[in-house]
């Protein structure tokens, strides 16, 4: 059973919601980010990266960058506030498909138990830097991406809904993207969403694991406070136990392939390489500008301006079938290449490789690995249920694992305490 909690949402005024609107903060550059404020001064970017224009050093100072331009935001009336709770619709239509999800408030307590299941680990640096933004700002500023296994019915609803409904909002982004929110304010309704998501066993995090923590943790120390002030006669509202959520069905979902480029520490020469790869892969050349590969357990690998493809042997396959996170390519990888012949033990924190999101394309793999990078890694996607078997298993994939598209935006939604 999850519980689901209407909100009274910061959101747009209408006539600036294509300005306000804007990429995840983890996916641009601090360079990026500016170049978009000079285009775009109302973007949620100032509010979700403010380190990136705010000239401060101090981590105090950037988290009180973030909160003000909140508030500039709310009092130039760029955002309004819903007088009522309601719970969202949030559909994006895109070259990768059609997905609409349910935006409300979800319990950090069922995070805490398990209800909330997760599949990455989270570093305690950007975990401290969002507990920062949310005690700075009052406020989760954007929704955790969550996905559900009993979909059916809530698609039914969805669908019936949209059909009966004129959309909040539709605009068309950049990318040539369609999004469309939907109020759901009618108590009908809420209740309808009630009682499906009291038939729903369990959630997953898609993407947003760091501010999901932050989240939980904020919420902890909010708690301990509230106790504490309780003793003496006085109560604080718990709205910070629940955290900003969206949740899709998991057939609308779209994970393409997050490849890797490295640094070549070696010290193995040419063919020394290729005989060490050889003892878990068949390695083929490839005469190809790039390889992509078409199924599981099949690595492209660009190596001294050549393509090659590395399918794994089956005689080392069968020690990792009944392992869910050991099964996959990403750990495949790291476990017989990363590790032991370039000597990478924790790809998270290590400055010789870096991560490439396959929305970027193959080919930006052979610029990357012309000057920068010496050797690149291409890998099939990571699938919507591995996701879920090893979040089920209570196990966590290695960093990286899964890049969503479209990219869900921030600033459409703000969840105040």
């Amino acid at each position: 059973m999850i519980t689901i909690r209407p909100f009274r949402a910061w959101r747009p005024n209408g006539k600036f919601v294509g300005e306000v609107a804007d990429l995840p903060y983890d996916v641009v550059t601090d360079d990026e980010v500016r170049e978009r404020l000079k285009a775009h001064p109302y973007s949620f970017l100032r509010v979700d990266k403010p380190e990136a224009w705010c000239g401060a050093t101090n981590q105090a100072d950037v988290a009180k960058a973030a909160h003000n331009a909140l508030q500039d935001l709310i009092d130039g009336g760029i955002l309004v506030q819903d007088q009522q709770e309601c719970l969202y619709i949030y559909g994006i239509e895109s070259k990768w498909g059609s997905q609409y999800g349910i935006v409300g408030c979800f319990a950090c307590q069922e995070y805490n138990e398990g209800k909330i299941k997760r599949h990455e680990k989270t570093r305690a640096d950007k975990e401290a830097d969002r507990a920062r933004h949310v005690e700075a700002c009052k406020a989760h500023t954007g929704p955790i991406f969550l996905t559900c296994q009993e979909e059916k019915a809530l698609q039914r609803w969805i669908r019936g809904y949209c059909r009966t409904y004129e959309a909040l909002y539709a605009f068309q982004d950049e990318y040539g993207a369609w999004q469309a929110i939907y109020k759901v304010s009618g108590q009908k309704e809420l209740e309808e969403l009630r009682s499906l998501f009291a038939n729903i066993e369990a959630l997953y995090v898609a993407d947003g694991h760091h501010r999901l923590q932050a989240a939980s943790t904020y919420a902890a120390s909010r708690s301990n406070e509230k106790q504490s002030k309780d003793r003496n006669g006085e109560g604080i509202k718990g709205e910070y136990d629940y955290f900003l959520g969206v949740v899709f069905p998991k057939s609308e979902l779209c994970i393409l392939d997050y490849n890797r480029v490295l640094k070549d520490e070696s010290g193995l020469s040419k063919q020394a390489f290729l005989q060490q790869l050889e003892v878990n892969f068949h390695v083929t050349q490839i005469s190809k500008e790039y390889f992509k590969p078409k199924t599981r357990h099949v690595l492209g690998m660009r190596y001294k301006k050549e393509w090659y493809a590395l399918s794994i042997r089956e005689e080392v396959l069968v020690h990792y079938k009944d392992d869910v996170v050991g099964v996959l390519d990403t750990d495949l990888l790291q476990k017989l290449i990363l590790g032991p012949i370039f000597h990478i033990q924790e790809p998270r924190t290590d400055k010789r490789i870096d991560f490439v999101g396959g929305v970027k394309g193959g080919e930006v793999l052979n610029d990357l690995t012309e000057d920068r990078w010496d050797v690149a890694f291409s890998l099939y996607p990571t699938s919507i249920e591995e996701l879920i078997a090893v979040a089920d298993a209570g196990a966590l994939m290695p960093p990286k694992s899964t890049w969503f598209e479209p990219k869900l935006r921030s600033g459409l939604f703000i969840h105040s305490f």
